[in-house]
């Protein structure tokens, strides 16, 4: 027969072992053709690719994927199919704590501008952790650091409606 305790305590162990063994994971949701859910694993697989930045007078080698080859992953208009209605997309870049950022469909097609981000999940050769959180994106043309957004864990599409 179960005490108050153990089975307090069995509840926890079962709601909490779960939540260990889930992997980190970025998804890529709204107006797309494939929704996905990449782990680091996954990010393991596809074209790697690599940005250094300096902050600081610190320099850091992020490596990870090219935002754009995610987009292209999940059925995002890109290249010559970027036109019309589907550049009035954007993707909404989310954190952990709720932080936002905001990236047009344009802006994130080599196609139209010199502005390659990374999704990155490794910093001078290790994996991400701790207040960086397991994935980050690195947008190393925009002056300010606001919009590299660490934690990140959504990546939302979504076509404006007007």
């Amino acid at each position: 027969m179960y005490t108050r305790r153990s089975l307090g305590l069995a509840i926890l162990t079962a709601i909490l072992l779960p939540a260990q063994d889930a992997q980190p994971s970025v998804q890529v949701t709204g107006s797309v053709k494939q929704a996905l859910t990449l782990t680091a694993d996954d990010l393991a697989k596809m074209p790697r690719a690599t940005v250094r930045t300096t902050n600081n007078g610190m320099e850091t080698v992020y490596e990870g994927v090219w935002l754009h080859e995610i987009l292209k992953k999940a059925g995002v208009p890109q290249g010559s199919e970027l036109r019309g209605k589907a550049l009035s997309s954007y993707v909404i870049a989310e954190a952990q704590d709720g932080y936002q950022v905001v990236f047009s469909l344009g802006e994130l097609d080599p196609a139209f501008i010199d502005n390659e981000i990374l999704l990155a999940d490794t910093a001078n050769g290790k994996p991400l952790f701790g207040a960086q959180g397991r994935f980050r994106l690195v947008v190393p043309k925009d002056k300010p650091g606001a919009r590299s957004v660490r934690m990140l864990t959504k990546l939302e599409v979504v076509q404006l409606r007007k």
